[in-house]
């Protein structure tokens, strides 16, 4: 039992690691690159879709929140809203890259397409459908663009740094001795491990050279502070959960002859507007226990924390967004079941 609680732990630090060395980089990148796709989706509508499934398609849940924003100002139909939600799988597309890379590419390619179709088709179906309230406006929060190269002195910001900076580098050294050393990657490829360690390494530098507010509002109360615990958590949980089940119940069979109950429960599940939930079924088709088809109708289904703004923009929008989702993830999961995916 003390092995297996070991295991299950080692893997948890090491997704969470690699969620959070990725979630710090897209953080760094969109502040940034602030605004440029805005103005370019005001000038081309007919390309809303593809945008869209783009944004929701890039891991996280920032895609999401930015497509929810954007309808909400009535830059973009309902339909973006549906392409966004159906190709993002939010922070669990770090996790099945950490865990499942080739087939984690596999399913963003996918959702990716079918999100533009669906969304494409949402408004061929429902043309002239507004549920969003006019009235209430959500904020794209577009700060300022960060100067977080310091002209002359890169470490001016590490002659006094403050405790959330140095907890940062210490946080970011860690994850770069585990994974560049193996204990806590030892069975991850290649590329990831190369991977993560570049990323962290240029994290690092960003850590010591952004000002005090990119450091403190983006990095540590946004990305520590908030969504770190959480996914650990999360992490931590699904893996010890599975690897119970597994261990003290004939799950695995129960599951192989039960395949389309456990793709409506994936589906159904898909609709809580939480990150954690989908990673049961990440582990379970990790532990080669469900089919593909199942977490494909998983991911079309679930989009992490991405719809939680719609709640306070519009019920009603949410609950279409959620349903639509629904419909096409079961319809696809079912059909490439049928194929015997």
């Amino acid at each position: 039992m003390i092995n297996l609680l070991m295991e299950v732990l080692k893997h948890a630090v090491m997704i969470t690691g690699f969620v959070f060395v990725m979630m710090l980089l897209i953080e760094y990148v969109n502040v940034q690159t602030r605004g440029v796709w805005l103005h370019f989706l005001k000038q081309k509508p007919l390309m809303q879709y593809l945008i869209a499934a783009g944004l929701g398609a890039f891991p996280g849940c920032l895609g999401a929140f930015t497509i929810v924003a954007m309808y909400s100002h009535g830059i973009v139909s309902i339909g973006a809203v549906v392409a966004a939600m159906i190709a993002t799988s939010g922070d669990e597309t770090f996790v099945m890259l950490a865990m499942i890379p080739s087939q984690a590419l596999i399913i963003i390619a996918l959702t990716f397409v079918i999100g533009i179709i669906a969304g494409f088709a949402t408004d061929k179906i429902f043309p002239h459908l507004d549920l969003h309230k006019s009235h209430r406006k959500l904020p794209l929060h577009l700060e300022e663009k960060c100067q977080c190269l310091p002209k002359g002195n890169l470490l001016v910001y590490m002659k006094k740094p403050s405790m959330q900076r140095v907890l940062l580098i210490m946080v970011l050294l860690l994850i770069l001795i585990g994974y560049a050393s193996g204990v806590v990657a030892d069975d991850l490829m290649l590329w990831m491990k190369v991977t993560v360690v570049l990323v962290t390494l240029f994290l690092m530098f960003v850590a010591v050279t952004v000002p005090e507010h990119f450091l403190t509002e983006h990095l540590w109360d946004h990305i520590v502070k908030v969504h770190l615990p959480t996914i650990f958590a999360w992490t931590l949980g699904a893996l010890l959960f599975i690897h119970i089940l597994m261990h003290f119940f004939a799950v695995e069979s129960w599951i192989s002859n039960n395949s389309y109950i456990v793709l409506l429960i994936a589906a159904l599940v898909g609709l809580v507007p939480e990150s954690g939930p989908h990673l049961i079924f990440v582990t379970l088709f990790f532990e080669g226990t469900i089919p593909f088809s199942i977490l494909l109708a998983s991911s079309i289904v679930q989009d992490g924390h991405g719809m939680i703004p719609m709640l306070a923009e519009s019920r009603r929008g949410f609950v279409f967004v959620k349903v639509i989702n629904l419909i096409v993830g079961l319809i696809i999961g079912f059909t490439f079941l049928k194929l015997g995916y």
